[in-house]
């Protein structure tokens, strides 16, 4: 299979100026003759559905939840990237481009990732207009801070709560499209299996949550905005509910899985605290601006933390190590998260960790209180502070914040080209979905600016190419064999989970797979461990579907019905993450190989072998995937060992 990118010729601050020009356009008394399906409503699938309806399409838009408000981008706190320059220190769009590329370790490619950074600036100008509360400086400027992995203030914030404000505008563009009858929305509705034929998306089956009624709808194009796979982990910050299985549906249906094992790790996150826990909390890496991360200097002081004999306020400065500006004075706590993470380990697997576990390290904002006051301090966190307070119950502006790194990003994802497409004619995947745009490490801040990119300024131009060449009279009826077919496999695959009388719940097994992807899959990998978790996968993969228990019927309100669904398809994707982690034998970004480190131990590429995307195509139930490849082009940006230092 040859993995045509599309990436235009000329110079890269042209590339998508003429790429736009030379699209194919549809007429606007055309337009709605044209029906599109999105399928997801968080930011990327909101802001892509209204921008469609808005241009005179027909969306038919599919949520899972009982409201398209309630999609996991809601939960995003910190801000999102823009290249504006308002504080005049050296931001430009060539620098967020060259940040991305460096904090990616080199693994994406320059045309998309300039292309995010180019549009980066609308993006801000289009959610103010929407009336976004971004935060503001004392004469009414929007306000920046900073995130990992830059040197600049590019990151615009609404608090702590940016995520949700930013849907919010999404949410409200939606509802004015779903007023005017241009978006039917499916609240409720699961897509369960992709309707491909003739080479060409035609459209989906889903199944009503409510009701459990099986239902095909049918569309030109389809667009998957469903987010990323970090429940693979059972632990994560994603919501649980969010899954893969729109995703792996359309990948076993042909569409390429790119760069799978390519996972971020989030350093400051609330440590996990029991063994029936599940779901971890994420603290804002835009806490890391005035926070100050540290961990005892000896093992010694560590075991009184955790003991609880000594506080960690008693400790003497002299006895702290702030180890990411010891090293790495340049960027100090800004550090890209990778780098942040795998440092928070280091120190808990020396034994110098803290809480009850040892898994866990100080963020302390006690210099920042004394040197701003808490008034400020509170005005910029507070209520992530407050959540913390609730959750772990210690007040975070009198004793340190306890933070340790869990999964919260998938770089993986879908692999699709320039106009989005993946390899199935007429389906899209948009935003956390798709692989395109962070390599192997994605710099903080630039997920809602990705999604928000994808959805009002790249596919609204890239689709109509698509549709203008099919033609209006090229959309399969629902009552095709095609759709009947793929309704009767989605029957088939609910009747098999239901028939499943074992003894374990699609809860337990889900929780078994995490532990197994978290020990050998996760913030450090080996060839050794990687081996042993794809027998242990594969082991669990009979297990659940001999020794799992799904109560309830179809139709009906089944909640383990959804999960069993969910954690199969998750198995089959932990497997191949291990593939492809076992297939990249070099170290970049979130994917670290422990045979391949430098001596500081740091991430080791090899970019004469590993400088491509590894897209993985589907071949049949429990048969190897086949690893297709797309080089990996740099002539703008000099390939070098990355260095915060």
């Amino acid at each position: 299979m040859n993995l045509e990118s599309k990436i235009p010729e000329g110079p890269l601050a042209e590339k998508w100026a003429r790429h736009k020009f030379g699209l194919k356009l549809v007429n606007p008394a055309n337009k709605r003759k044209y029906e599109v399906i999105v399928v997801g409503t968080g930011l990327a699938g909101a802001s892509a559905a209204a921008s469609l309806a808005e241009l005179g399409y027909t969306v038919k838009a599919f949520c899972f939840q009982d409201s398209p408000r309630r999609a996991h981008s809601i939960a995003a706190q910190g801000g999102i990237n823009a290249a504006k320059n308002y504080q005049n220190d050296g931001d430009s769009v060539f620098r967020l481009f060259y940040d991305t590329i460096k904090g990616g370790d080199y693994r994406a490619r320059e045309g998309n990732v300039y292309r995010l950074a180019e549009v980066s600036v609308n993006i801000i100008d289009q959610c103010v207009a929407q009336g976004v509360p971004f935060a503001r400086e004392y004469g009414g400027l929007l306000a920046n801070r900073s995130f990992g992995g830059a040197q600049v203030s590019r990151t615009f914030y609404a608090r702590g709560q940016t995520g949700q404000q930013l849907l919010l505008g999404a949410y409200s563009a939606l509802s004015r499209q779903i007023a005017n009858g241009k978006v039917k929305m499916f609240p409720r509705t699961e897509m369960l299996d992709l309707v491909v034929e003739g080479g060409k998306a035609r459209g989906i089956i889903t199944r009503n949550l409510v009701t459990g009624k099986i239902e095909s709808h049918s569309a030109h194009a389809v667009l998957l905005c469903t987010g990323g796979y970090g429940n693979v982990f059972y632990l994560s910050t994603n919501a649980m509910g969010s899954n893969v299985t729109a995703a792996w549906r359309a990948h076993k249906k042909g569409a390429l899985m790119a760069n799978p094992c390519f996972t971020q790790i989030h350093p400051t996150c609330i440590p996990v605290k029991g063994k029936y826990q599940s779901k971890l909390t994420l603290m804002s890496e835009s806490l890391r601006n005035d926070g100050r991360v540290w961990a005892p200097k000896t093992k010694e002081d560590a075991e009184k933390i955790r003991k609880g004999e000594l506080k960690p306020t008693d400790l003497k400065e002299e006895d702290r190590d702030y180890f990411l500006e010891r090293r790495y004075p340049a960027f100090g706590n800004l550090v890209p998260r990778d780098v942040a993470s795998r440092n928070a380990k280091y120190v808990c697997d020396e034994g110098r960790g803290v809480a009850a576990t040892g898994l866990a390290v100080y963020l302390d904002f006690a210099d920042a209180i004394k040197r701003d006051g808490r008034t400020t301090i509170e005005a910029k966190y507070g209520n992530l502070f407050e959540m913390y307070e609730k959750i772990v119950d210690d007040n975070p502006y009198e004793t340190p914040m306890m933070i340790y790194p869990a999964v919260h990003y998938t770089m993986g994802g879908l692999w699709v080209d320039y106009n989005l497409m993946t390899t199935i004619p007429g389906l899209y995947a948009l935003g956390e979905a798709n692989f395109s745009d962070h390599g192997a490490n994605r710099l903080g801040a630039s997920a809602l600016m990705q999604g928000l990119a994808d959805g009002y300024f790249v596919v609204p131009y890239t689709l109509g190419d698509y549709l203008a060449t099919i033609g209006h009279a090229d959309k399969l009826p629902v009552e095709a064999p095609a759709f009947k077919a793929a309704e009767a496999e989605v029957k088939h695959m609910v009747d098999r989970l239901l028939s499943a009388k074992g003894e374990r719940t699609p809860e337990e097994i889900h929780r078994e797979l995490g532990h197994i992807m978290w020990d050998y899959c996760g913030m450090s990998r080996s060839a050794e461990g990687l081996k042993k978790a794809k027998g242990m996968i594969q082991d669990l993969k009979k297990e659940f579907w001999t020794n799992m228990r799904v109560v309830g019927d179809a139709e009906e309100m089944n909640q383990a019905l959804e999960q069993a669904g969910r954690v199969a398809d998750f198995i089959e994707l932990g497997e191949l993450m291990v593939d492809d982690a076992l297939a990249r034998e070099e170290s970049c970004g979130g994917h670290f190989r422990e045979e391949y480190q430098t001596e500081d131990g740091e991430a080791l590429r090899d970019d004469a072998n590993f400088a491509y995307v590894a897209a993985w195509e589907y071949k049949g139930d429990n048969q190897p995937e086949v690893l297709h490849k797309e080089e990996l082009v740099f002539e703008n940006v000099k390939l070098t060992q990355r260095s915060y230092k």
